[in-house]
């Protein structure tokens, strides 16, 4: 008797096979272009990140005893070890202050992983006004982190003094608005000053780039201070 034939078993498709040499040879090529677009992205990134931000010095504070929001003695010693951002207004301005402290705000937003390496001050020019009390009630208003924003007013002969020739900014009153508010002039921009207590640098508030370049000298003299 002749023996039982085997069954022969019809050979694979070749067309998967394709497809997946197909899909090998796009995911290296995807790789390859990947791995080629990291230096060109990652690199500059780098570069830009290590060269140091253009900082001028415009001086050094002069000594001064004002006070905060909580009631307590704030001098020039809450200047020093750290980068603060400075800034102006008063609690009863109902045009650029608001503005002007929102943008304060997202700053403290913006740099709360460096915590307390920069601290963020606003001075009252309308401290005849603006008492501690009032002062908090802004604070709040604008979320405040008490241990990373200070508010400041006192004596305004002496607040006048600091502001005009210390950080060299204005708050000259022009008379009332006709809803009784007091039209003052003051400075709208930001001051860095370094933990040395010199300012290094000012920064319009209405500029995001500057802004933006504001916090990363800070950022900078923070890191370069350790």
């Amino acid at each position: 008797m002749s023996e039982p034939l085997t069954p022969i078993r019809p050979n694979r498709p070749l067309e998967p096979a394709r497809s997946r040499s197909g899909k090998r040879v796009l995911l290296v090529m995807l790789a390859i272009v990947v791995l080629g677009a990291i230096p060109a992205v990652v690199v500059p990134m780098m570069w830009q990140r290590g060269k140091p931000p253009k900082l001028v010095d415009m001086g050094a504070l002069p000594s001064f005893k004002l006070t905060d929001e909580r009631g307590n003695v704030f001098t020039e010693d809450a200047f020093r070890h750290q980068q603060t951002i400075v800034g102006f207004v008063f609690t009863r301005c109902d045009t650029i202050c608001p503005v002007t402290s929102l943008k304060m705000e997202n700053v403290q937003d913006q740099t709360f992983d460096v915590g307390k390496k920069v601290k963020l001050v606003s001075f009252s020019v309308d401290p005849e006004y603006d008492t501690p009390e009032r002062l908090t009630a802004y604070a709040q208003r604008f979320k405040a982190d008490p241990e990373r924003w200070r508010f400041v007013t006192g004596p305004k002969t002496q607040v006048t003094q600091l502001v005009e020739s210390g950080f060299m900014a204005s708050m000259q009153r022009e008379g009332d608005r006709p809803s009784g508010v007091p039209d003052i002039a003051h400075a709208a921009y930001f001051l860095l000053v370094d933990g040395d207590l010199h300012i290094r640098g000012r920064y319009d508030s209405n500029d995001v780039n500057e802004i933006a370049e504001m916090m990363r000298a800070a950022r900078y003299l923070a890191r370069i201070s350790n």
